[in-house]
């Protein structure tokens, strides 16, 4: 089926108003002509009734009938009307009756009752002409019995005005809906003009002008909300590509310098001849070189899999002292090999996943234990509030500019522009952080002043349901695990 345009809709819509209000007008001046003429053409037929019976009570009927037997029929004087006068149970005295029609039988108003315009009865005739008729009673100064009065009349002549009026009314209503139709297509299509030039200016826009954005002022204000949510698409293209460009320039540095190195000192290898406990040492240097690439790749597709919107977690209620002590007890060797405390405070639970949760925290720890001044503590503290859990990590060390800390969560994004600790770390430590805590419903986010970093994660306490929340595949779960590995490398290798 083809699908109309929206000019042609509207087009159509304003005609389809335009022929059912005047119809609809029309309709109603119908009815009140035909209602008038109704009570005109009564109350003309009653009249008539009446002065035959005025007539009736001065003079002997059949006499008058004997002396002029054309009076009535000239009195009536047209085709369409019917008169029968005659006594109950016997012949008419008076027939007038041109189109033989079938003379109705009801009982007749009494002599003495006043005619109104209720005792006119309506029908039609086999070809929808209307036909109104009144039997009445006459007193009659001859006899003892009253007389009847038959009158009726043929409306042939209201019949044909009310259907012309009727043709009128749906000639002009069509002719008006056409006109407006073709008026309407007309300045539909001329104000369309303006998303025709929409459309035009969005067909320019590409990969290298994402920067183009969709002005307003030459617009219809009916179309701000449509550019408006247009210019946000294109925000949040261009900076999903420029962080697209950004992750690709960061992923191809950052795997070009074990790549190199394992080429460098793979050709040095193999220029001479060396000895075993050399190649031993070139395959170890290898191997680290290769772990560092590997898990590079797992934390690449452990973040995009923590974007899907279907991902789902195994939540339950940890304990924050457990967790604590485990993570105290495996970054104490590394806290003392820098000269670092580390400390907590606070207790409770959170309702969280277990291993991403131990993930999160021991990302912020080995972030902090990179960049805290010997002889200082690294200091952990739960918050427990009824709907929500916070957590902080703090150290001391090089305050972060603000500027860095808005873009801190971003992947391979280093505050350090001389990237000489990108040996050490990945860039994708804070990114994991921060995809944990969207696959929680919660927040996270860093603040650095006075030489002091804190970096805080919200989690929301989820109204109880009975349950926990269960991953959607077993399969999804499993492959979600393999990625965190175990604390270890996670900490060692996600930053």
């Amino acid at each position: 089926m083809k699908r109309l345009s929206l000019t042609t809709r509207l087009a159509l819509l304003y005609a389809l108003i335009v022929f059912t209000s005047m119809a609809l007008v029309g309709t109603l001046l119908y009815r009140d002509l035909e209602r008038q003429l109704s009570v005109r053409d009564d109350g003309a037929l009653i009249t008539r009734v009446d002065q035959l019976r005025t007539l009736m009570k001065d003079v002997d009927v059949r006499k008058l009938i004997h002396d002029k037997p054309r009076l009535f029929g000239n009195m009536l004087g047209n085709t369409e009307s019917l008169l029968i006068v005659r006594f109950p149970g016997e012949a008419p005295l008076i027939t007038v009756n041109p189109g033989n029609r079938v003379v109705p039988n009801m009982t007749p108003v009494p002599a003495d009752a006043p005619l109104t315009l209720d005792t006119v009865r309506h029908t039609r005739m086999a070809d929808g002409t209307a036909f109104i008729y009144v039997v009445a009673a006459a007193h009659d100064i001859a006899g003892p019995h009253d007389l009847q009065i038959i009158s009726g009349r043929l409306m042939i002549g209201r019949t044909q005005l009310l259907r012309q009026y009727r043709n009128q009314i749906l000639l002009w209503s069509s002719t008006v809906a056409v006109a407006v139709a073709l008026l309407a297509f007309v300045l539909a299509r001329h104000n369309m003009q303006p998303l025709r030039l929409l459309a035009a200016k969005a067909g320019t826009i590409g990969i290298s002008t994402l920067s183009t954005r969709i002005e307003q002022r030459a617009t219809p204000p009916e179309l701000d909300a449509l550019i408006a949510a247009f210019n946000g698409m294109l925000d949040r293209l261009e900076r999903g590509f420029t962080q697209l460009k950004q992750v690709s320039a960061d992923m191809a540095h950052d795997l070009r310098t074990p790549i190199g190195n394992l080429l460098g000192q793979t050709e040095v290898g193999l220029s001479q001849t060396r000895d075993v406990v050399y190649y031993q040492r070139l395959l170890g240097s290898n191997y680290e070189e290769l772990q560092r690439m590997s898990k590079m790749i797992d934390n690449m597709l452990f973040l995009a899999r923590t974007e899907q919107a279907d991902n789902a977690i195994e939540r339950k209620d940890v304990l924050l002292a457990d967790e604590f002590e485990l993570l105290q007890a495996y970054f104490e060797g590394i806290a003392d090999e820098r000269n670092v405390r580390l400390e907590w405070r606070g207790e409770g639970c959170v309702s969280a996943d277990p291993l991403l949760l131990r993930r999160a925290l021991g990302n912020l720890l080995a972030n902090a234990l990179r960049y805290a001044e010997p002889g200082t503590a690294i200091l952990t503290v739960a918050e427990q509030e009824p709907n929500r859990t916070t957590l902080h990590v703090e150290n001391r060390g090089p305050t972060i500019e603000p500027h860095h800390l808005e873009r801190i969560f971003d992947r391979f994004y280093r505050a350090d522009a001389s990237r000489h600790r990108s040996s050490e770390s990945s860039g994708l430590g804070l990114s994991i952080v921060r995809s944990i805590m969207s696959l929680h419903g919660g927040t996270c986010h860093a603040s650095s002043e006075n030489g002091l970093t804190r970096f805080t994660l919200v989690f929301p306490r989820p109204e109880p349901t009975g349950a926990d929340i269960r991953s959607s595949s077993v399969s999804q779960r499993a492959s979600i695990a393999e990625s965190n590995g175990h604390l270890a490398n996670a900490a060692q290798k996600d930053r």
